[in-house]
């Protein structure tokens, strides 16, 4: 199962949830405001939407999430390959390192990476 889309606003929220979870929606509340200047209201109204959508449950006013960070990240990065890049991962690649200096210790790492996939391993 595809992970639920999370839209840029509901991602900042995600990760004060993902960062202070389990938390109560009180505490949350407080969290938004101060982080994200959000009423009380659109905080609930978040928190209800991402629940409605499987991406975190409430119960008894304990947030918690459903999806990790890094699922989210995956499926985003997923869906941007696929719709910009004609599910290209070299294209998607040379687009992100046209314009942008890449170390020698990314070459590395990204290196290791290809390694541990190429033997099978868990990236």
């Amino acid at each position: 199962m595809d992970a639920p889309k999370i839209f840029e606003s509901e991602y900042r929220f995600c990760l004060i949830l993902w960062e202070h979870e389990p938390i109560k929606s009180s505490e949350l509340v407080a969290l938004c405001k101060e982080k994200l200047g959000w009423k009380s209201s659109t905080t609930y109204t978040v928190i209800k939407r991402l629940s409605d959508r499987g991406v975190l449950k409430n119960e008894n006013t304990i947030v918690t999430s459903l999806i990790s960070k890094n699922e989210a990240q995956t499926a985003e990065i997923e869906e941007l390959v696929e719709k910009k890049f004609d599910n290209s991962l070299p294209s998607f690649i040379a687009a992100f390192t046209r314009h942008r200096k890449v170390t020698e210790n990314d070459i590395d790492e990204i290196q290791q990476i290809i390694d541990r996939f190429r033997q099978g391993g868990a990236l």
